[in-house]
């Protein structure tokens, strides 16, 4: 039987074994203008090494162990032969003064023996010469570094190496092959509901043949489930590597690991880790990963691989309980250890952020020629859209600039000059913003921009004091954000400049269709997943989240019955701005009144704002309310603790009446589950338009200029999803019956019953004077079973 090949690059192998000492969020924050300096000085070294110099020499090779053949592989930058001697040269670009270092960093030269050991079997030398060539980025200055190594140290210290690697791969190896006998009669855990084994036939399809599938499914079909199913299935038949179970809220991600968790029940063998913001991690009262602020990036790299493994060859879902006490145990950082092990792991549960924000992508699984047999599943997928818009945009405040300018004065001239440069060219366009430019581009901004980050790095590298990095690192942030999104800037964006409600001005690379951007992401992976039960109209969903033409897509209908509930629009209300005042706030308040007198029970209430909330609120308190009904409100400032309280008010009874106030949009219209009786009724205050805004009005403009409906994209289609999503709260289960009341007279126009689900055809109209008839009509005519 053949065995498995495994293949890691050089770098990858001697950064992951041989790594030590702290952990400093200072590092790495070299910018592309810092790389690429790198790249341009790597070839002119290598040019003025003469004609014997063979730059950019491809070498691997292979180990055989009895389970599988490691197959190491690299590029070394040199290889010249002088005095008869073959050398290894690898060389480094650094912002360090180079006269200033002692010896070579250990792992650069721990790449550079791997590529001596490699040349010295292929060539069959006794003993070959490695130089470490250090390079200043700024003065080209070079510092050398030479040694001469036998060939049997370097055999004995190679052989070492891959072996500490081949503890890891060997048991990864073995759990796969138990991994995968496991899901041999492995069986969906339920009876199929309506549409369920539709949907699960549709992923595995989607995943088999390498596509991309957009499921609109309602509230009840088991989505879940029937998309983790599916996709555990094709991982255990090769076809797939490594599930991304992807969401937007953590309520969710809770339910992808109960799926998960019900499949190993049933013997599934299946490992799984939950990717939990680095501020929830954090053992520290606050995030700062440095070594004389956190004990935990004190010598965090010297432990975190024994960390690692004797974790991860221990269980098979990895929680953040799990992870915390792990890293307390060995004194590492959380988050970066739960980093380390999704690269070990058959499944991630993480944000979207993790696969397709490109300053807080997993580099290890998404960076930069780095791809794998990934598949994504993307809960709640209309989500997508405005996050998308959100992680590929980016501004720059001119006031940020002259503030930053002012402190360094004193630190750095040179910074202080550049940035000095960039506000006189973002002052020139905002004496042309009145109220708002829309450009064409950016003009020279970016690059003056990426010699003040260039500047900032010459910092980092040698600050004067702590208070100077704490000074500038927020700037600094902002522009490498700015010049990131600025090489992505093209018909999809809008660029324009404009004063914020802060006074600020600022210049905004603004995202309008994030589609070729999270697709670029997509593409590294095998296939992808989208689902919700609201990607209405879908068509809509597609243009801003994948840019292929071969997507398949399928709509789910609902698998309970209908007459278990009752929709109704209410013809003789609206939430209009131009109708708002006592007169309408009354209606709104009387039809939420009569919705909760019918029926003993929990009910909650939709607001398009919290201004109008509390407007109607106030009426209702003074004119409709009653002993038996009571009443709480959502507010702004909720933390976790008082969302958890505000739910868990919603209990199974009926000697009393509860209504819950909430916003539409916020947290409690969607990814909660109120089963049974626990919520039996919804009402939904207008049509969850977006309030009028800048950017609003440049999403219309930019539809309009292409001969698309510019409201719907910027208006109608945002808000209609907020409608679904908390009507969605209602019927959850089979056994769930409820009322939904759809409280605008818009409702009624066709642009907006184009927008319902296909379940809502029996939608009734209704006005003050009947809706209480419509509504005893439905009770009463529910079986008792039910009622």
């Amino acid at each position: 039987m053949e065995k498995t090949e495994i293949r890691i690059s050089v770098r990858s192998l001697v950064e992951f074994i041989l790594r030590s000492g702290d952990l400093d969020s200072r590092r790495g924050t070299m910018d592309k203008e810092a790389m690429q300096k790198g790249s341009r000085l790597h070839r002119k070294i290598q040019r003025q090494m003469g004609s014997n110099y063979r730059p950019e020499v491809p070498l691997k090779y292979d180990i055989e162990y009895e389970d599988v053949v490691l197959r190491i592989e690299g590029r070394a930058d040199g290889i010249f032969t002088e005095d008869g001697k073959i050398c290894i040269d690898e060389i480094k670009g650094v912002y360090r003064n180079v006269e200033a270092l002692d010896s070579p960093v250990p792992v650069h030269r721990a790449q550079a023996m791997c590529y001596a050991f490699i040349t010295a079997v292929q060539e069959n030398l006794e003993e070959i010469d490695v130089q470490m060539t250090y390079a200043n980025l700024d003065t080209e200055e070079i510092r050398r570094f030479r040694e001469t190594l036998s060939r049997t140290f370097l055999k004995n210290w190679f052989q070492d190496l891959a072996d500490k690697y081949h503890k890891w791969v060997s048991y990864r190896q073995s759990w796969k092959e138990k991994r995968d006998a496991s899901m041999k009669n492995l069986e969906f855990p339920f009876s199929y509901r309506k549409g369920q084994r539709e949907m699960v036939t549709g992923v595995y399809h989607a995943v088999s043949s390498k596509k991309q599938i957009f499921v609109q499914a309602p509230t009840g079909v088991g989505k879940t489930m029937s998309s983790v199913f599916p996709a555990v299935r094709a991982v255990g038949e090769g076809k797939g590597e490594m599930i991304f179970y992807l969401t937007a809220k953590t309520i969710t991600r809770t339910v992808a690991q109960d799926a998960f968790e019900i499949l190993r029940q049933r013997g599934l063998l299946f490992q799984t880790v939950t990717i939990t913001a680095k501020e929830k991690l954090c053992c520290c009262e606050k995030p700062e990963c440095m070594p004389e602020k956190c004990p935990y990036a004190k010598g965090h790299f010297d432990r975190v691989n024994e960390a690692v493994y004797e974790l991860w060859t221990s269980e098979q879902f990895f929680s953040r309980e799990k992870i915390i006490a792990q890293a307390e145990k060995f004194k590492v950082c959380p988050f970066e250890m739960c980093l380390d092990l999704s690269l070990w792991v058959d499944g991630v549960i993480c944000d979207y952020n993790y696969v397709f924000d490109p300053n807080v992508h997993l580099k290890r699984f998404f960076g930069e020629n780095v791809s794998g047999e990934y598949i994504f599943l993307i809960d709640e997928a209309h989500n997508l859209v405005e996050r998308g818009r959100e992680m590929y945009s980016a501004s720059l405040a001119r006031e940020d600039i002259v503030e930053v300018r002012r402190f360094v004065k004193a630190y750095s001239p040179k910074l202080y000059r550049v940035l000095g440069r960039v506000a006189k060219q973002m002052l020139e366009l905002k004496k042309e913003s009145d109220p708002c430019l829309v450009m064409e581009n950016t003009g020279t901004l970016p690059l003056t921009l990426l010699q003040a980050q260039g500047e900032m790095d010459r910092l980092f590298e040698e600050p004067p004091s702590q208070e100077v990095v704490d000074g500038i690192l927020d700037l600094y942030f902002d522009i490498r954000d700015f010049l990131n999104i600025s090489e992505l800037t093209d018909e999809n964006y809008v660029i324009y400049g404009a004063a914020g409600e802060d006074g600020k001005y600022r210049v905004h690379l603004y995202c309008v269709n994030p589609a070729a951007n999270l697709q670029e992401y997509l593409s590294k992976g095998r296939s992808a997943v989208f689902f919700s039960a609201t990607l209405i109209p879908m068509k809509y969903y597609r243009s801003l989240l994948s840019t292929r033409e071969d997507d398949y897509g399928i709509y789910v209908r609902s698998p309970f019955d209908q007459k278990n509930r009752c929709i109704l629009i209410c013809a003789d209300v609206s939430s209009r701005y131009i109708r708002r005042g006592y007169e309408e706030y009354r209606k709104i308040a009387e039809y939420i009144a009569r919705m909760a007198w019918q029926k003993k029970g929990n009910y909650m209430v939709f607001f398009p704002s919290y201004r109008l909330m509390e407007d109607v609120f106030q009426v209702y308190e003074e004119e409709f309310s009653s002993d038996w009904v009571r009443c709480i409100c959502q507010t702004s400032s909720m933390n976790e603790r008082e969302r958890e309280e505000f739910l868990e008010e919603f209990k199974d009874q009926k000697e009393e009446t509860l209504l819950g106030f909430c916003i539409m949009g916020g947290i409690f219209s969607e990814g909660i589950d109120l089963m049974g009786d626990r919520l039996i009724g919804a009402a939904v205050i207008g049509t969850g338009l977006p309030q009028v805004s800048l950017e609003r009005e440049l999403l219309k403009q930019y539809y309009d200029k292409r001969g698309e409906c510019g409201f719907d994209h910027a208006y109608r289609y945002p808000g209609m999803n907020k409608v679904l999503q908390a009507a969605g709260r209602v019927i959850r289960t089979r056994e769930d019956t409820g009322t939904i009341l759809l409280m605008d007279e818009r409702f009624l126009n066709n642009d907006y019953r184009m927008l319902f689900p296909a379940e809502w055809e029996d939608a009734a109209v209704c006005r003050l004077g009947n809706v209480e008839q419509h509504l005893k009509q439905f009770w009463n005519g529910l079986p008792e079973r039910l009622s």
